[in-house]
């Protein structure tokens, strides 16, 4: 059987090349036994298009190549 590899692209310019962006965060919440505020560390995770610069969640990337495999399955 014959190989093929396809790609995510950008639906904006085409490019298939991406570069990680992070943001950091702390969400701070109290509880129910303290007076306090304990807080959580969150690190968001996106993905830049390295040609237009539009930027991607890792849902919306699972997503698009969701529908590459569901494209090939019908062929």
């Amino acid at each position: 059987m014959e190989e093929v590899q396809d790609y995510f692209v950008c639906d904006s310019c085409g490019n298939k090349e991406f570069m990680p962006v992070y943001s950091f965060s702390l969400r701070f919440h109290g509880v129910n036994f303290s007076d306090r505020l304990i807080y959580d560390e969150l690190i968001d995770e996106a993905y830049q298009c390295t040609k237009c610069r539009k930027t991607f969640s890792k849902k919306q990337i699972e997503n698009g190549l969701n529908e590459l495999i569901r494209g090939r399955k019908t062929n």
